[in-house]
């Protein structure tokens, strides 16, 4: 069952789809609606008892419309324009820090090393409560934009820490959003790099740091795509390049529309065909990642290594409409070289809920050394991490602030000279539970999620006696989630950590730390010094 809709956004709806293959079988139609939707739309702002923000209707008729799609189709005004080409270009001009919205609140996330947020002592944890004279729960979308500006400018921030308001004057300057963040060796033969995104600097940087790390000796190499959320397709193409022969087919886009239906292929001479390759992935690599991860596993190229990916199978593109807006559209499904599609997804059926139902019915495909791969859930390791694994509680501690907010508290109670000096004793995880419990933590799982409709509607059938029973089942299972923080201890612990280091030391130490901490990083290079081993998981 669909959750009803606002009786005029599937107006709206075809209205926008005029531009869209289905103008030319259904002109009609559109013609009909569109008229509909502009007389309607004329006669509401004019004739509505107060007054009315055109400009806010449409924009919000639009969005609620594309909501029913799925997550990656939307319109964007001029602003999401810009902010778009700066993404994908990796430059813009601003105060120099991740910043996001949270409940009305605006909270700095992670401030970039030597920047001028850095320099000015804004932290993470920060909450943003002033922009100028505009106030955060005016509009954040327009006090975020005011963060950026021409260079030299300056900007005055108030915020809110440890429960002090205080106010900083920021001078803003040209940020570059490296694609590839940090790379090291990891031993004398072994290179480490971190490929964060896929904007335009992705191939070229990822090209030079392996090129730099070959003249230190780099024998084997693990390139690490964990948190990447993707980018631009021809990024993946081209950072797949390095590692395989021209014209090689790396990915196919399927489309309704003819024009969209095409191949892509590598078009250059490859960096390094035989180098051992392990490829890190978790439930945040997406997109351009797993066109990446999927076509070296399918090409037998690499063994990919960590937790399944996120499972972004779409591909979007931007279409110009006017006054300087786009549509965002979601226009084709991306296939890997053995033919797979790993949309996690599947947005056109829909839960009682509204939710997106998971694909479930895998199907299987062959490897170039027959392999046998999966479909529908994202690309599965060759070689799985625990502690990279993902689960509705480690998500919902993350999406509820819980280990943001607990790094916070442990930054200003802790002190550590350097990232190898730092650790995370099972007293400061005991800590962490604690706090879970005292902050009235609370998710809903499957299971409560049915035994509370049973509830519903079954408590007058069965009577009294039987609801007390599925209540007290209720809380015996949430007493359960509890239990849970210890089940999943390694999983929460490595996101404290990740969380904690980045505090103290910025997302350079982060990976510094990892070069001799981390987990998957040990493994792959275990795996990289046992070449039978290595050959064997491709064979």
């Amino acid at each position: 069952m669909m959750p009803k809709k606002r009786f005029w956004i599937p107006v709206v709806a075809i209205a926008l789809f005029a531009v869209g293959s289905s103008f030319k079988s259904d002109f009609l139609e559109i013609s009909k609606q569109i008229e509909i939707f502009t007389t309607l739309f004329k006669e509401l702002n004019m004739n509505y008892v107060d007054e009315t923000n055109p400009a806010e209707l449409m924009d919000s008729a639009i969005k609620n419309m594309l909501d029913d799609l799925d997550p990656y189709t939307r319109f964007m005004n001029e602003q999401d324009v810009e902010s778009f080409k700066i993404n994908n270009a990796g430059e813009y001009s601003g105060i120099g820090a991740l910043v996001r919205s949270y409940k009305s609140k605006l909270v700095v996330v992670e401030p970039y090393k030597d920047y001028p947020a850095d320099i000015a002592c804004v932290m993470a944890c920060f909450v943003i409560i002033k922009i100028v004279e505009f106030k955060i729960f005016e509009c954040v979308d327009i006090v975020r934009e005011l963060l950026k500006g021409a260079n030299g400018t300056e900007v005055e921030i108030t915020f809110v820490r440890q429960g002090e308001t205080k106010k900083a004057m920021v001078k803003r300057e040209g940020v570059e959003v490296d694609a590839v963040p940090f790379y090291e060796m990891v031993d004398e033969t072994t290179g480490y790099v971190v490929l964060s995104k896929f904007n335009r600097k992705a191939s070229s940087q990822t090209k030079a740091a392996i090129e730099d790390l070959k003249g230190k000796g780099m024998q084997k190499l693990i390139l690490d795509l964990r948190g990447n959320p993707g980018g631009l397709l021809s990024e993946a193409v081209n950072v797949t390049n390095l590692f395989v022969p021209k014209g090689e087919l790396i990915v196919t886009t399927k489309s309704k529309v003819k024009k969209f239906n095409q191949e892509y292929r590598t078009k250059k001479s490859p960096v390094d065909l035989e180098i051992p390759l392990v490829v890190l992935v978790d439930g945040r690599s997406a997109s351009a990642s797993e066109i990446v991860s999927g076509s070296l596993q399918d090409l037998d190229r690499a063994v990919v290594m960590g937790a399944r990916s996120f499972g972004k199978g779409l591909v979007q593109r931007p279409l110009k409409l006017t006054y300087g807006t786009q549509l965002k559209v979601t226009i084709s499904r991306y296939y890997t070289p053995s033919g797979r599609c790993i949309q996690a997804l599947d947005y056109w059926n829909r839960d009682q809920e509204g939710n997106a139902v998971r694909n479930t019915n895998f199907k299987a495909f062959k490897t170039r050394n027959g392999r046998t791969v999966e479909d529908g859930g994202g690309v599965m390791p060759d070689v799985e991490i625990a502690s990279l694994k993902s689960n509705d509680l480690t998500r919902a501690l993350s999406s509820n602030q819980l280990i943001f907010d607990f790094a916070t508290d442990y930054f200003y109670d802790h002190t550590f000279e350097n990232p190898s000096a730092f650790t995370f004793s099972t007293q400061d995880y005991d800590g962490f539970k604690s706090y879970v419990k005292k902050q009235g933590f609370s998710f809903q799982t499957e299971t409560e999620k049915l035994l509370e409709a049973s509830i519903d509607s079954e408590k007058q059938l069965l009577g009294s006696d039987v609801e007390d029973q599925y209540k007290a089942l209720l809380a015996t299972v949430n007493q359960g989630k509890f239990k849970a923080l210890d089940s999943f201890e390694k999983e929460i612990r490595k996101s404290l950590e990740d969380e904690i280091i980045r505090r103290y030391f910025y997302r350079e130490g982060l990976y510094q730390y990892y070069l001799s901490h981390d987990e998957a990083i040990q493994t792959a290079t275990t795996l990289l010094q046992d070449n039978a081993k290595y050959t064997g998981l491709l064979q």
